[in-house]
């Protein structure tokens, strides 16, 4: 091979001539055909995000919680309907706990964790309410393990009472009602004074329900005297630590974490009560009480654990996999001489037509 300087007026030429031959090759056409794309509606807000600092993102952070707050009259409006579904919920409670032994009303009680989980999933208002059977097992469990610890405090097992267990039942649905109710109504913590809320619920029930003093009273059915300086002692414990500090935290709760496990929450009373009695007043239980006080807490810390990992169902799944393993069938082993092996439903490449029905 032998290398031979060129003229600079000879390579320049040589050089213009590939440009010209280049440019003459790669012609570009644009088509007059254009395809305008949208993102969802759905999307709108965290393309919006994206696009902004991360200050700038706080900061509309902060103003979209300021925005979505429910103003006083919403909150009065929400307050107006929910207050008469706490009243009932209440009075039956307490009209059961009049009627029938105290075992027995929180064994029906604790059916509102069953309650809570049909309405949540018939009307949810996010992801983790959604119907799982790992959670009608938790439900369950819960409330074997409150039977246990109710009939180990039970002083006499036959007794029992029909309108007592109606009582304990409604009581059970108007707290599955309002607890899941109220969660659909309002679905962040943040847009909800609960303060204010519950202000708002204690001022109608004043206002709306004093007559029923004078109907009990003047139909017999429950006299109206006023109540001694020691019932007013319990009446004002009752009602700031009973009342308003138990129901504003439980509600809080709810709102961060799920009704489910809000409502099953409320049966680790029951135990904690017993033990309570069991360290202060020096009271003996039988074994019934320690073997249903761990199903009550153990069901308690697995609704949390499902609700946490986005509805997770092992029992769905090992169910599953016990029936694919009972009812299995052998696998058919596919050769890769079999013609739908090598068939594609989007060609790669045009393949001619002799070997379209061949594996290459």
């Amino acid at each position: 091979m032998k290398f031979q300087d060129v003229p600079a007026e000879h390579s320049n030429c040589l050089i213009g001539d590939c440009e010209s031959s280049a440019s003459r090759k790669q012609r570009v056409r644009f088509s007059n055909i254009m395809e305008v794309r949208q993102l969802p509606s759905t999307q709108a807000l965290e393309a919006k995000l994206s696009r902004m600092s991360y200050p700038a993102a706080k900061d509309h952070e902060a103003m979209l919680r300021t925005v979505g707050k429910l103003t006083i009259t919403d909150v009065a409006k929400i307050s107006f309907f929910f207050c008469f579904v706490w009243f009932l919920a209440n009075l039956s409670y307490q009209e059961a706990l009049s009627d029938m032994q105290v075992a027995i009303v929180n064994i029906l009680s604790s059916t509102s964790g069953l309650f809570t989980l049909i309405l949540a999933a018939i009307f949810p208002s996010n992801s983790t309410d959604r119907f799982t059977l790992s959670k009608l097992v938790t439900v369950a469990l819960s409330i074997g393990g409150v039977a246990l610890v109710s009939f180990s405090s039970m002083d006499n097992p036959d007794e029992n009472g029909v309108i007592g267990s109606l009582w304990s039942l409604a009581g059970a649905i108007l707290y599955a009602v309002y607890i899941v109710m109220i969660k659909r109504r309002v679905d962040r913590e943040d847009k909800l004074d609960i303060p204010m809320f519950f202000g708002f619920v204690g001022l109608f029930n004043l206002l709306l329900l004093w007559p029923g003093f004078l109907l009990l009273h003047y139909t017999g059915f429950e006299a109206f005297e006023l109540p001694s300086q020691l019932v007013w002692t319990y009446i004002l414990i009752n009602g700031l630590i009973g009342t308003v500090l138990s129901e504003f935290l439980w509600l809080w709760g709810c709102f961060l974490t799920s009704s489910l496990i809000g409502t099953l929450s409320l049966s680790l009373t029951i135990p904690l009560s017993i033990m309570a009695d069991i360290c202060m007043q020096k009271v003996r239980f039988s074994w019934l009480f320690f073997a249903g006080a761990v199903p009550v807490f153990l069901a308690f810390i697995i609704a949390t654990l499902l609700c946490h990992y986005n509805n997770w169902d092992p029992v769905l799944l090992g169910l599953r996999r016990v029936y694919a393993f009972i009812c299995r069938k052998h696998r058919i082993q596919r050769l890769p001489e079999d013609s739908e092996q090598c068939e594609s439903l989007i060609p790669l490449h045009v393949v001619s037509p002799s070997e379209g029905s061949l594996c290459s």
